[in-house]
C-alpha cells in the first residue's frame, strides 16, 4: 500500500523511476493532461532555483505513464542544472521513450527572473501518421490554446 507509507524522493535526475501501464482504450484517441505547478530545476550557471508550471498533454497509444512515477521523475529535476528549454525537451523525450505515444506536448511556464520569463514549448507526433501533422499545426499555433494560459 502506497498511501501512508514514506516516499523516497530521488536526489538526482532519475528517468528510471518512470513507469508505464497498459492503455485499456488504444482504439480511442483521447488526451491525458498533467499540470505540475511546483516544478523546480536549477540554473546550470548560477545554481539558483527556477520555478515553473509544467504542462504535459499526450494522446496515448499502447502505454500510459503512471502518475506517481511521473511526480517522482519531475521532482528529480530539483537538483538538476538545466536550461528551461532543455528541461521541457528532455521531459518529452523521456516520456516518448517510455510510452511511444501517438502525440505529446510539453510546455514550461517558468517564473520570471530578472524581469524575464521563458516559456519553452515542444511537441511530437508519430511520424507518418495524422499526429505528425497535428504536431506541426499545434507547434505553429501553440500559444493560441486557452487551456495553457495562466494569470501571471
Amino acid at each position: 500500500m502506497i498511501l501512508g507509507n514514506k516516499t523516497d524522493y530521488p536526489t538526482q535526475y532519475a528517468p528510471e523511476v518512470l513507469e508505464a501501464f497498459d492503455n485499456k482504450h488504444p482504439d480511442v484517441d483521447y488526451f491525458v493532461k498533467f499540470n505540475c505547478p511546483e516544478f523546480t530545476s536549477l540554473c546550470p550557471i548560477t545554481s539558483q532555483p527556477d520555478f515553473a508550471t509544467i504542462y504535459i498533454s499526450y494522446i496515448p497509444d499502447k502505454k500510459l505513464v503512471e502518475s506517481k512515477s511521473l511526480k517522482l521523475y519531475l521532482f528529480s529535476y530539483r537538483s538538476k542544472g538545466e536550461f528551461h528549454e532543455n528541461c521541457v525537451n528532455t521531459i518529452m523525450k523521456d516520456l516518448i521513450a517510455l510510452m511511444d505515444p501517438k502525440y505529446i506536448e510539453v510546455w514550461g511556464k517558468f517564473m520570471p527572473r530578472g524581469g524575464l520569463s521563458i516559456d519553452p514549448y515542444c511537441n511530437y507526433g508519430k511520424k507518418g501518421t495524422k499526429y505528425e501533422a497535428m504536431a506541426e499545426h499545434r507547434l505553429m499555433n501553440h500559444d493560441l490554446y486557452p487551456e495553457k494560459i495562466d494569470n501571471r
